[in-house]
C-alpha cells in the first residue's frame, strides 16, 4: 500500500513538474516575441530620428491629414517624396502616440526601408506609389511571423511574401507594420496572451473590434492611411464599425492572399483556416475574404483598383481576371435600394437602427428608390448554417490550435463550450434544437450542434447553397441593385465580444452568402441614443439582450455606421453605393 501511494505521489509530482515546465516554455516564447517587437519599435524610432535630423522641416500634420487620393497625387507628381511620407507615418507610430494608447502594433517591418529604395528606382510608378500600408498579422510577409496570436505559430518565419503583399509592392506600396489580432482570430475583440489587449483609439475602455482590430485601431489612430484585413464573420466590417472607418469585404474569390509554394507558409494558412473554421477543411462553405480598410471610400476603391491587376491574375490563376470597373464606381444613376434596420435575430442598439433610418431618408431625398427588404430565416442561418460550419466537429480542430498555449480570457467561454463531451452535446442538441430557431432563440447553445458524418457535412454544404439561391431569388424579385442594413455597434466595452458571439448576425449573413459588403460611418452616438438604450429590451430582455445593453453603454461620441451590400462580384457597385452613403452623411 505504501509503495502504491508513493508511486501515485511520484506520478502526481511528475505531472505537476511537467505542466510547470510547459508553462515556463510558453512564457519564455511569449517574452521573446514581445522583446522582438519592442526591439523593432526601437529600430523604427531610431530611423525616424535620423530622418528628422536630415530633414527637420517636414510638415508632419499636413501630410497626415491628406486623404489617400490627394496623397497619391502628390507622390505621383513629385511634390512629396515616398521617403518623407514613410517616415512621417513611422514617426506617428514610433512616437507611441498610437501604439502606447492602443497596443495595436504586432511588429514593425524594418525591410520597408529597403523597399523604399527599390520603388524609388522603379521606372513606372504604380497606383500606390510611395503609400505606407499596414497589414493584418496573418497576411504573410517574407521573413516575418504570422502568429494568429498563438504560441505554436511563433517558431516559423514566412519564406516568401503572400500574393497580396507581392502585388501591393509591385504597385509601389510600402508595407511597414503588422497589426495585432485576437488569439486564433476567432473573436471580434482583439486580445491574445502574447501581445495583449488592443483598445479603441476613441475610448481605451472600448474594443476596436476584431479580428482585424489592430488594423482598425492603427488607421483610426492616424498611424496608417490604408490597411489590409480579412473577414469570415465580420472581421473587417466590425473593426470598421467600432473605429469609424470604411471597410470592404469583397466576394471571397475576388482577391487572394494565400502565399506561393513555401511549405511552412501553406501550413500557416491551414492553421489559420483551422482556427477560423474549427471544422473539416473540405471545400469550405464560408470562405475567408481579404479586403481594404481606410478613412474613406475612395481609398478602398483605389486599393481594389490597384490589386485587381495583371500581376494578381498571373501570380494566382484562381483569381478571376476581372479588372476594376471604374465606370460602375463613377456612375451617378439612381439606385433601387432594399433596406432593413433589424434582422429579427439580434436587435441592435437604438443608435444603429437610427443610422439606417436616417440614411434611408437621405438616399430617398437624393432620388434613389427605397424598397423594404426582409432577409429570410436569420435564426436558421445563424444556428444551422453559420455556427454549425465552424463547429461541425464540435470545435475539436479549433481546440487543437491551443495545444501548449494559454487561452485568452476573451475566448474561455467558447473554449469551454467546445470541451463539453460529445455525448453530452448530442443529448443537449436533441433536447434544445426545437428552441433554437423559434423566437426568442436560445442563441449561444447553437455551438453544441455538430455534423456527425461526412454525409451530414455535404448536406450542410448543400443547405448553404439552397439558402443562397433563395436569397438571390428574393433579391431579384424585388429588382434590387443594393441593400442598406445595420452593422453591429457601437464599440463594445473590452471583454464583452466573447460573451456575445452570436451578436454578429448582421455581418455573418453576408459571409454565408459570399456577397460583397462594406461599412461606412454615418453618425456618432448621442446623449439621446444613450437614454434610449436604457429602455432597450432586444427580443425579450433575455440575458443576451441585457448583456448587449451593458456592452455598448457609455458610448456617447463613438462612431455609428451602416452596412452596404451588393450581389457577388459587384464590388464596384457596392463601393459606389458606399460612396453615395458617405457623401450624403457628410453633407448633413
Amino acid at each position: 500500500t505504501c509503495a502504491a501511494l508513493a508511486l501515485l505521489g511520484g506520478s502526481v509530482a511528475a505531472v505537476v513538474a511537467w505542466k510547470w515546465l510547459g508553462t515556463k516554455v510558453i512564457q519564455k516564447k511569449m517574452e521573446e516575441a514581445r522583446r522582438t517587437r519592442d526591439e523593432g519599435m526601437k529600430k523604427m524610432a531610431k530611423a525616424v530620428q535620423q530622418f528628422r535630423e536630415q530633414v527637420p522641416s517636414v510638415q508632419t500634420d499636413a501630410i497626415l491629414s491628406l486623404p489617400l487620393l490627394e496623397l497619391t497625387g502628390r507622390l505621383q507628381e513629385g511634390s512629396l517624396s515616398p521617403k518623407t511620407v514613410l517616415y512621417t507615418y513611422l514617426e506617428k507610430v514610433s512616437a507611441l502616440e498610437v501604439t502606447q494608447q492602443t497596443n495595436c502594433l504586432r511588429h514593425f517591418i524594418p525591410e520597408c526601408e529597403e523597399h523604399l529604395q527599390e520603388i524609388q528606382r522603379q521606372k513606372e510608378k504604380g497606383l500606390l506609389y510611395g503609400i505606407p500600408i499596414s497589414i493584418k498579422d496573418h497576411i504573410g510577409h517574407k521573413g516575418h511571423l504570422t502568429t494568429c496570436g498563438l504560441v505554436q505559430c511563433l517558431g516559423t518565419l514566412m519564406e516568401e511574401d503572400s500574393v497580396l503583399v507581392k502585388v501591393l509592392k509591385r504597385q509601389g506600396a510600402i508595407p511597414f507594420a503588422m497589426t495585432n489580432v485576437p488569439q486564433s482570430l476567432f473573436s471580434y475583440d482583439c486580445s491574445n496572451p502574447i501581445f495583449g489587449q488592443t483598445s479603441n483609439p476613441f475610448n481605451q475602455q472600448k474594443s476596436p473590434g476584431g479580428s482585424s482590430g489592430g488594423e482598425g485601431a492603427l488607421i483610426a489612430g492616424g498611424g496608417s492611411i490604408l490597411g489590409i484585413g480579412s473577414d469570415i464573420g465580420g472581421s473587417i466590417r466590425l473593426p470598421s464599425s467600432f473605429c469609424g472607418l470604411c471597410g470592404l469585404k469583397p466576394t471571397a474569390e475576388r482577391l487572394r492572399w494565400v502565399p506561393g509554394s513555401a511549405l511552412p507558409t501553406l501550413l500557416m494558412c491551414l492553421a489559420h483556416l483551422s482556427a477560423h473554421c474549427g471544422c473539416l477543411l473540405l471545400s469550405h462553405p464560408v470562405p475567408c475574404a481579404v479586403g481594404p480598410m481606410a478613412r474613406d471610400v475612395d481609398s478602398l476603391a483605389l486599393c481594389m483598383k490597384a490589386l485587381l491587376c495583371q500581376e494578381m491574375f498571373q501570380l494566382d490563376p484562381t483569381v478571376p481576371p476581372i479588372p476594376f470597373n471604374e465606370e460602375v464606381y463613377s456612375s451617378c444613376a439612381p439606385l433601387r435600394v432594399g433596406y432593413y434596420d433589424t434582422d429579427g435575430y439580434f436587435p441592435l442598439p437604438p443608435c444603429m437602427r437610427r443610422a439606417v433610418q436616417e440614411t434611408r431618408s437621405a438616399l430617398q431625398a437624393a432620388g434613389h428608390q427605397l424598397v423594404p427588404f426582409s432577409p429570410p430565416r436569420i435564426p436558421y442561418v445563424m444556428t444551422e448554417l453559420f455556427l454549425k460550419t465552424f463547429f461541425a466537429d464540435g470545435g475539436r480542430a479549433w481546440l487543437d490550435v491551443f495545444t501548449g498555449d494559454t487561452v485568452d480570457p476573451s475566448l474561455k467561454s467558447q473554449v469551454n463550450s467546445c470541451k463539453i463531451p460529445r455525448l453530452v452535446k448530442k443529448l443537449l442538441a436533441l433536447l434544445l434544437k426545437p428552441l433554437v430557431t423559434i423566437p426568442p432563440p436560445l442563441k449561444d447553445i447553437a455551438m453544441i450542434f455538430t455534423c456527425s458524418s461526412v454525409k451530414e457535412v455535404w448536406n450542410h454544404h448543400h443547405q448553404i447553397q439552397v439558402y443562397r439561391a433563395q436569397f438571390i431569388a428574393q433579391w431579384k424579385e424585388l429588382q434590387l441593385d443594393v441593400v442598406l442594413c445595420p452593422v453591429l455597434g457601437p464599440a463594445f466595452t473590452t471583454g464583452y465580444p466573447g460573451k456575445l458571439l452570436t451578436a454578429i448576425s448582421s455581418t455573418m449573413l453576408y459571409n454565408i452568402l459570399n456577397f460583397p459588403a462594406g461599412v461606412v460611418p454615418v453618425s456618432t452616438v448621442t446623449a439621446d441614443d444613450e437614454e434610449e438604450l436604457k429602455l432597450y429590451q432586444g427580443c425579450c430582455d433575455d440575458p443576451w439582450d441585457r448583456t448587449l445593453r451593458q456592452a455598448v453603454s457609455g458610448a456617447v461620441g463613438l462612431p455609428v455606421a451602416v452596412q452596404c451590400v451588393a450581389l457577388p462580384w459587384q464590388e464596384e457597385l457596392c463601393l459606389r453605393f458606399m460612396k453615395e452613403v458617405e457623401t450624403l452623411s457628410r453633407a448633413k
